[in-house]
């Protein structure tokens, strides 16, 4: 897979943004058949940074309801990235 299919996009939360200050972490949506060593391997390659740490978690589509039809949202994996001291990703928040 290429690195642009594994990396989705960049998640910027208040508790993705108050984790990447805190401890240097970045969450990211990655690709549901993806594994750690390929997203590691996608991050260093595309951010050109050192990875520490990896744990990846799969988020469940939400059910939603619209009058009498209920349907679900597609599920999801999320990736926390946790980077080598001194390494940082730059991220453009908004305009």
């Amino acid at each position: 897979m290429e690195v642009h299919q594994i990396i989705k996009r960049i998640l910027v939360t208040e508790k993705s943004t108050a984790a990447r200050e805190k401890s240097n972490k970045y969450f990211f949506e990655v690709d549901r058949q993806a594994n750690k060593i390929e997203i590691s391997a996608a991050v260093e390659k595309l951010f050109k940074v050192k990875v520490a740490d990896i744990r990846i978690m799969h988020v469940l589509g939400k059910k939603k309801r619209l009058g009498r039809i209920i349907g679900q949202k597609s599920s999801w994996k999320k990736a926390i990235v946790t980077l080598v001291a001194g390494n940082r990703i730059e991220i453009s928040e908004g305009a």
